[in-house]
């Protein structure tokens, strides 16, 4: 996969130091070329599809669409959302509608906040995701020419969620279009917010998504971030999430996929203060020849920090999945406690999941568990509800609903978990 030399100079808005980590990007992704199965952290995901596709940088585009008609998980009729909208990666003014925000808070798009916060985001951008050793975060940063904004004063408190929707919008099959989006996040101490990510195509043609994201959380600071995927058939996506939280911050994360041809969700978390605490879970459903891989890393660095991951899967035809999640105690992170779980449903022999669950612990006073387990649906539970006159379809939809719902439960937010259990239901009666 080699991207158009001629994309290079309209990505550039004119600041050196940006300048400079684009470059860096660039450079980087050129000798490290895409991932491969030979490295163990892709060694279940292989990337030869999506590096075969004659890619090309999506340009800002004039795709004709009215607010009214784009998706939302936010119900109407309810309180409006703080809601950016990006198409092919790139932030529209025109159908967005950001609210009014608390004195001081930022959200926009990630380049028109390089005219009045440029010194925000020289101080945040590429201090987490760094290009070295990640070539999908190099070839972001190379390429980077939009993304949101988000920056909470200390103490603010943000009552409706901040809502990103990015679509896809392919014009020309030969040619698919890639876009390579950032999501910076700067909640200072004591703030609070909730961030709903929402990605869709608009078409069948397909298309490469490449996100970033970056959360620093100070101390205190709660961020509830969800983010739902269910684009085209045809679509790659491939999302690495980094986050830094300090002593006592809150992070809480919900990961709903449903769409792609390939899918990976990268997630790695720092809990770089005593007392943080992250809850990250997440559910799955693929079919037909779809690929989807969950990567976490939980790193403990300080004492006293709690991490719960909880993830729920469902595969049927000929889909593939693929759970990889560490915990890393490091030394001198005592009092830990850190618990992992991954289940996965296969509703066809065809299908497959690769789980591999692990523990990295340095250090003594701990608690720490991970399990992992996969299998079909409950005959006896299925037997139960077809002897009392529910059809086989119905039945075992009942279970599936029951099975991936007791992860969308965790999801603190109701709304949100109940627009997340709709979108469940959707997959599970199609059409």
């Amino acid at each position: 996969m080699t991207p158009d030399a001629e994309d290079y100079s309209r990505l550039t808005p004119g600041l050196p130091w940006l300048e400079a980590l684009q470059t860096e990007g660039r450079r980087r992704f050129a000798d490290l070329g895409l991932p491969t199965p030979r490295q163990e952290a892709w060694r279940f995901t292989n990337l030869g599809p999506l590096g075969r596709l004659p890619w090309r940088t999506a340009p800002p585009g004039s795709t004709t669409l009215v607010p009214e008609s784009l998706p939302s998980v936010v119900p109407a009729g309810g309180p409006p959302s703080h809601r950016l909208v990006f198409v092919n990666g790139t932030w529209r003014p025109d159908l967005s509608s950001p609210g009014a925000l608390p004195e001081g808070v930022v959200l926009t798009g990630l380049a028109s906040a390089l005219t009045d916060h440029a010194g925000l985001i020289e101080a945040h951008l590429g201090r987490l995701a760094a290009v070295d050793g990640h070539a999908l975060i190099a070839l972001n940063t190379g390429f980077l020419a939009s993304g949101a904004l988000l920056a909470l004063p200390a103490g603010t408190v943000l009552e409706r969620p901040v809502e990103l929707v990015m679509m896809g919008a392919g014009t020309d099959a030969e040619r698919p279009l890639a876009w390579h989006p950032r999501v910076l996040v700067v909640a200072g101490a004591g703030s609070r917010a909730t961030l709903v990510e929402h990605h869709v195509s608009l078409n069948r043609h397909p298309g490469f998504a490449n996100l970033v994201a970056e959360l620093f959380l100070a101390p205190g600071a709660q961020l509830r971030h969800y983010k739902v995927q269910r684009e085209n058939p045809e679509s790659f996506h491939l999302a690495t999430v980094t986050g830094r939280l300090q002593h006592d911050a809150g992070y809480e994360g919900f990961l709903l996929t449903t769409g792609g041809r390939l899918s990976r969700n990268e997630v790695r978390l720092v809990l770089d203060g005593a007392g943080a605490t992250v809850t990250l879970n997440g559910a799955y459903l693929v079919r037909g020849r779809q690929h989807c891989d969950t990567t976490t890393l939980i790193d403990h660095a300080h004492p006293r920090g709690t991490s719960r991951q909880m993830f729920k899967g469902v595969l049927d035809a000929e889909a593939r999945a693929v759970f990889q999640g560490q915990v890393l105690v490091r030394p001198g992170a005592q009092r830990t406690d850190g618990h992992q779980l991954h289940r996965a449903l296969l509703l066809s022999d065809q299908a497959q999941i690769d789980a591999k669950p692990e523990l990295e612990i340095h250090a003594d006073d701990v608690k720490c568990s991970h399990g992992a387990t996969v299998g079909d649906l409950d005959d006896d539970a299925l037997f139960y509800l077809r002897a009392r006159g529910i059809d086989r379809d119905c039945a075992r939809a009942l279970l599936i609903a029951a099975f991936v719902n007791e992860a969308i439960a965790e999801i603190t937010d109701p709304t949100v978990a109940t627009a997340f259990e709709a979108l469940a239901d959707g997959w599970l009666t199609p059409g």
